[in-house]
């Protein structure tokens, strides 16, 4: 799911750039294991270095979002095989692109700020589809969209203030059941995707509550007393 727009930077999904390398184990190649210094490619500074196998997995989940909404509003009531299969690739071609890059080596700091709002614009355009032909509760879509505006606001100013958030754990365990949720109700199980968005939404929640705390504590650290005195 979608976290700060600064992505990242320690997620080695974000592409571009050969940092040393360490042995690709199991836990690693799937992103459990998240341990280690950030890619210094994924870091602020470093070249954007679009041409990379990642970004272009990235380049491809993008152009594939408007192919989804065209689909699913071309259909009777926003479900189908069509439409919930193309949600599936483009929410699926994120886990695509971090174990290419962990595979070739091929980090970037395009990569580490694009896919965060990729997945941003994949929620929202599930929040837009679910929300018109009602295959979801639109109060908690609704708070699922104000989160996510939430988090792009707060993304950008902790941007400006040289501050960069790490996704958390809460965040990353949100991801499958709010995307699953759009899946699920899309493809006619609207009971299931009612109880994953339900855990989904908890999730996220909890993950902005840290990210905040964790924002707050950077800026302290970052500048100081005078910190307290900034809006």
């Amino acid at each position: 799911m979608a976290e700060p727009p600064v992505g990242d930077p320690s997620d080695p999904r974000s592409s571009g750039g050969a940092p040393a390398r360490r042995p690709l184990t199991f836990a690693r190649l799937s992103g459990l294991d998240r341990s280690g210094p950030a890619p210094p490619a994924t870091q602020k500074g470093s070249p954007l270095r679009p041409w990379t196998i990642p970004n272009l997995i990235g380049f491809a989940r993008l152009a594939l979002i408007p192919v989804f909404l065209v689909a699913a509003f071309s259909s009777a009531d926003g479900s189908g095989a069509l439409p919930a299969t193309l949600f599936a690739v483009v929410g699926w071609g994120d886990y695509a692109d971090g174990i290419a890059a962990r595979v070739t080596g091929q980090y970037s700091r395009l990569g580490a700020l694009m896919d965060p709002v990729i997945d941003r614009l994949l929620i929202v355009s599930g929040v837009v589809v679910c929300w018109y032909f009602q295959l979801l509760p639109r109060w908690a879509l609704a708070v699922l969209a104000g989160r996510e505006l939430l988090m792009l606001a707060l993304g950008e100013y902790a941007l400006r203030r040289g501050v960069e958030l790490r996704i958390n754990w809460p965040g990353r365990l949100a991801v499958a059941p709010v995307m699953g949720s759009f899946f699920f109700a899309m493809a006619g199980l609207r009971d299931v995707g009612r109880v994953m968005l339900y855990v989904g939404l908890g999730l996220a929640l909890l993950a902005s509550v840290l990210y905040v705390l964790s924002g707050m504590r950077m800026l302290r650290s970052n500048n100081g007393p005078e910190s307290q005195a900034q809006p």
